[in-house]
């Protein structure tokens, strides 16, 4: 007798049915699911097109770490991002994307990090500098220019005009909300095509690769090293000795922008929404700033020292998890908890249910930041705040230091009310 289970099925006519709920916020209709069917089900969106979503972390686990060379990015990043943005280091698979980790990973090693912290330190304080509060204040488009001024000037430092950073982060923003639109409203990929939108947001990213080359062709006939992303970029060799081709170059710039500066934004706006609902937090971080900086002048003293700002951020992103789905395909037919997965089969984890499951955080909806002081939650297969295996973000410690400092002084210059942003 098989033992093989059946996994359960939302209809085509459901997911048609709440189209418009889905795309302004798809969670609440995957949680409804799960808690109806339990850790997976198979939601239908077109003829002979169906996604497994999942909620198991063990699953992910075995996905993204125990049997990983099984498994690809789904045609949403190779295809449908890549489009827009190339075939970098996000994008990309196989023997590519090894060559190309291989190549940027020292980049984003601590040890270079450290070059660019008085970039950041400058940024991020520059950027508060713009607030008024002469209103009630939203935010995000405050850590939205943060985040996107962060990574363009720890590329090309002082070198970048500020119209050519509003360019670059408009076309970056604009296509990531049309990506959006595609990834929710899969039925209508036909219009977006016929219409012209796709290919109008394709023509706005070739308007940033001539912004990009143009920039990086300066820095190449100046022959001034500035000890920022772009010169380690630059500076990068295959084991051959060869460097980056210029189009490579780009598209990794271009995934720079996508992937480092919208997760961090939220990252940073989500936090502070919890720290306007949770005022004694903000009281702990006033308290560890004042004391780190009294005890030292260097930044990353600061960052290493800033113990309870990191447990926020690390609790504001297990609510609120940066890339809250992670999508793979099988390359061969494979099997995981008595379900069969036919070669092929779409995955999407639902990283957000993932850290929430009352399986196995307790209190799972209530910000509790001092949970992280237990090392074996913070590093557990139930927490993927960057993703994991060979995958994880290359970027993590990057956006770590960005947001701890940003946090740290946010915390320090105001205080943040619901609704409100106030001067102290």
């Amino acid at each position: 007798m098989s033992t093989t289970k059946k996994i359960p099925e939302v209809s085509f006519p459901k997911f048609l049915k709440h189209s418009l709920e889905i795309l302004r916020n798809p969670l609440p209709f995957h949680r409804a699911n799960f808690n109806r069917y339990g850790n997976l089900f198979r939601l239908n969106v077109g003829i002979g097109n169906s996604v497994i979503f999942t909620r198991d972390a063990e699953f992910l686990s075995y996905v993204l770490q125990k049997n990983q060379k099984n498994y690809t990015k789904s045609a949403i990043q190779t295809q449908d991002l890549a489009k827009y943005i190339g075939k970098g280091l996000l994008t990309s698979e196989g023997e590519k994307w090894q060559k190309q980790r291989k190549l940027i990973q020292p980049a984003f090693h601590k040890s270079q990090l450290t070059l660019l912290l008085d970039t950041i330190y400058n940024i991020i304080q520059k950027e508060l500098d713009n607030i008024v509060l002469d209103k009630p204040k939203d935010i995000f488009p405050v850590f939205n220019d943060l985040a996107f001024q962060t990574v363009v000037k720890s590329l090309f430092s002082s070198e970048i005009e500020e119209e050519d950073i509003k360019k670059l982060q408009y076309a970056t923003e604009v296509t990531q909300q049309m990506l959006v639109k595609e990834l929710r409203q899969p039925y209508l990929g036909w219009w977006f095509k016929l219409s012209g939108k796709i290919q109008f947001h394709i023509d706005l990213i070739d308007e940033s690769r001539a912004i990009l080359r143009r920039l990086v062709n300066q820095r190449k006939q100046s022959g001034v090293k500035h000890n920022d992303l772009l010169d380690m970029l630059l500076d990068a060799r295959y084991e051959d000795g060869e460097p980056m081709e210029e189009a490579q170059l780009l598209d990794e710039i271009l995934i720079l922008f996508a992937a480092g500066h919208e997760t961090t934004s939220n990252a940073l706006t989500f936090t502070c929404e919890l720290l306007a609902r949770h005022t004694e937090a903000q009281v702990k971080i006033l308290e560890e700033v004042k004391s780190i900086k009294n005890e030292s002048s260097d930044i990353m003293n600061w960052l290493k020292n800033a113990t309870y700002t990191k447990l926020v951020i690390e609790e504001s992103m297990r609510l609120y998890p940066p890339a809250y789905f992670i999508d793979r395909i099988n390359k061969e037919a494979d099997a995981f908890n008595g379900y069969d997965l036919p070669k092929g089969s779409n995955l999407l984890f639902s990283v957000y249910e993932i850290h929430r499951h009352p399986d196995f955080w307790e209190n799972p909806e209530a910000f509790i930041p001092e949970r992280f002081l237990d090392k074996n939650t913070k590093f557990s297969k139930n927490y993927y705040p960057f993703g994991a295996g060979q995958r994880m973000c290359i970027g993590n410690n990057f956006a770590m230091y960005e947001m701890i400092y940003a946090i740290m002084t946010v915390v320090e210059r105001f205080e943040i009310l619901e609704r409100n942003l106030l001067f102290k």
